[in-house]
């Protein structure tokens, strides 16, 4: 199964979000990283470049494109009382609610997994939970050095400490 890359903003392209993802099955993410080559860039140089990693367990409460997770708690949307609460058949809530001054409904949509906490006939107000909160947190993060080095640096330097060796083996 192929995992979605996804730029975290426009403003800076080197920011990628990848997921959601479970994490039972992607307990190790490992990725490919084109460097760059000062060759053909005159901007990029051979240094030491920074990479951050970092994840998150349970705590994906908004997908890249604004959505809510189902890893969050879903709060009333109006005030009033529920008069409907319809299990769905793959699993969460159609929660309605009912004006009582204009008999103006609002639906709230509640994915699965999260425990309702309000039943029919309830009153409620305006941004109280509907749902506990299943998120089971966790967040992990990792820094790391990349050095960009030029291959005949390397070899240079391998071929100096070959004859330092060789020296110093017959100089004694």
């Amino acid at each position: 199964q192929l995992l979605e890359l996804l730029m975290l903003c426009n403003r800076n392209k080197f920011l990628l979000v990848i997921g959601l993802v479970p994490g039972k099955k992607y307990n190790k993410i490992t990725f490919p990283i084109l460097s760059p080559d000062p060759a053909t860039n005159k901007d990029v140089h051979f240094l030491n470049y920074p990479i951050y990693v970092g994840g998150n367990k349970g705590r994906g409460q908004i997908y890249p494109d604004g959505t809510k997770s189902n890893n969050m708690v879903y709060n009333a949307t109006t005030v009033d009382i529920v008069s409907k609460i319809i299990r769905k058949e793959k699993g969460g809530y159609e929660i309605t609610i009912t004006d009582a001054l204009d008999g103006r409904q609002v639906a709230d949509i509640i994915p699965p997994r999260p425990d309702l906490l309000v039943s029919e006939g309830e009153s409620i107000k305006l941004d109280q939970p509907l749902t506990s909160n299943p998120n089971v947190g966790g967040f992990g993060q990792g820094d790391v050095e990349i050095v960009l080095q030029d291959p005949l640096r390397v070899q240079g330097i391998c071929s100096f400490w070959h004859l330092l060796f060789w020296t110093n083996l017959f100089s004694s």
